[in-house]
């Protein structure tokens, strides 16, 4: 096998781990409501605090890979996230259960930390974009399997053996990784590991990292909530039935796949705006109390945001090496602004079903698509950068 597909093979594998561990409790939130006593709002603080501490230990995370590498951050993430996961199906109150997804999400953040920059180093620029395509796939497909285990696991057997399953499922993904991944050849360790300002100032950069935030938080409100949708009248699904939407997630990995393609071809700034379309019309199809047409516009909109986050989280680095910025510090922003919108976003969601229902819910993520389009839009008017050498 070579070396370009071993590396596109592994980081399909940890994706995979990662987002199945991270998103392992959203398809339990009215299960983890009914066994603790919590309201729907708090229920989702079991993601929301998975996703905050990700999100700051990125701001670790990504500058540290700039001294010690990338290989080393990846095995470490993915074996100790699926310790903690281990040891969440055991938690034995609803506070402990929290304080283990906070350190559950910081112990996951080697991976997106480093997987895009590692990419940019590693393959051929003509590949580039193909490949953070696949490994954003895989992200999905790890989404989806976290939420089939637990729902499935979770109506069966209850929540611990649901966490625990997908605990497992995060072991096995380790070991293929540590089989497959090859060691990093064109990582060169940085001067230093603290923050460029340059980050923070490049026009572009900026509005990647707003787009990952608003677009991650319109994806995760709106999956927050389809669990009580599903799972209260006109549905009334019981949690297996809810959770097997999430069968629309391969929509996901293939628009990701097919946007890093076209990305490649016909450039980032004109596969981006679509891609803000495309979710927004799916979630507009999911407004009326229609089965069919709710599971349809949940694959449109998921296809949609895939395609938005695989071009932004693979442009992030190409545009952070033009300019002179270290990669992983660029790579590591733009994630936390993108799991720092999953936090306060999905928890919102929580408070919006509660008190407008779904209404309320795509209310609040229409506003975050309409943000994202503007600056998709703003990003065609942006010059691009001559490669640094």
């Amino acid at each position: 096998m070579s070396r370009y597909h071993r590396a596109c093979l592994a980081l399909f594998a940890a994706g995979v781990a990662t987002f199945a561990l991270l998103y392992s409790t959203q398809a339990l939130l009215p299960e983890l409501s009914a066994a603790f006593g919590v309201t729907p709002a708090q229920s989702s603080w079991s993601l929301s605090l998975a996703t905050f501490g990700l999100g700051v230990a990125l701001l670790i995370t990504g500058p540290l890979s700039e001294k010690i590498g990338r290989t080393p951050l990846i095995h470490l993430s993915l074996t100790l996230s699926a310790l903690v996961g281990l040891a969440c199906a055991f938690a034995p109150t609803w506070h402990t259960l929290l304080g283990l997804r906070l350190a559950q999400g910081v112990t996951l953040a080697g991976l997106p930390a480093v997987a895009t920059a590692y990419l940019r180093e590693e393959l051929p620029a003509d590949r580039q974009g193909r490949a953070a395509g696949l490994y954003i796939g895989g992200t999905a497909l790890g989404g989806m399997a976290g939420r089939l285990i637990s729902s499935a696991v979770g109506e069966a057997y209850g929540w611990r053996l649901s966490l625990a399953a997908v605990a497992l499922v995060g072991l096995v993904c380790a070991v293929i990784v540590a089989s497959l991944l090859p060691a990093s050849r064109n990582f060169a360790a940085g001067p230093h590991v603290a923050l460029s300002r340059r980050a923070f100032t490049d026009p572009a950069l900026l509005a990647l990292y707003g787009i990952g935030a608003v677009a991650m938080g319109a994806f995760v409100a709106v999956y927050n909530a389809m669990g009580f949708r599903l799972t209260s009248a006109p549905f009334a699904l019981g949690a297996a039935a809810a959770g097997a939407v999430f069968l629309v997630y391969p929509a996901g990995t293939l628009s990701s796949a097919i946007s890093g393609r076209l990305a490649d071809r016909y450039g980032r700034r004109a596969v981006m705006p679509f891609g803000c379309l495309l979710t927004a019309a799916g979630l507009l199809l999911t407004v009326p109390d229609d089965l069919p047409l709710t599971v349809a516009g949940l694959a449109v909109m998921t296809a949609g945001f895939f395609c938005v986050h695989g071009v932004a989280s693979g442009w992030v680095p190409v545009r952070a090496h033009a300019g002179g910025i270290p990669a992983g510090q660029a790579a590591s922003l733009y994630l936390f602004a993108y799991y720092a919108g999953s936090s306060v976003f999905g928890n919102l969601a929580g408070t919006a079903w509660s008190y407008g229902a779904w209404p309320a819910v795509v209310l609040l993520a229409s506003a975050c698509l309409v943000v994202s389009g503007l600056l998709a839009t703003s990003l065609r008017r942006v010059p691009s950068l001559v490669p640094a050498p």
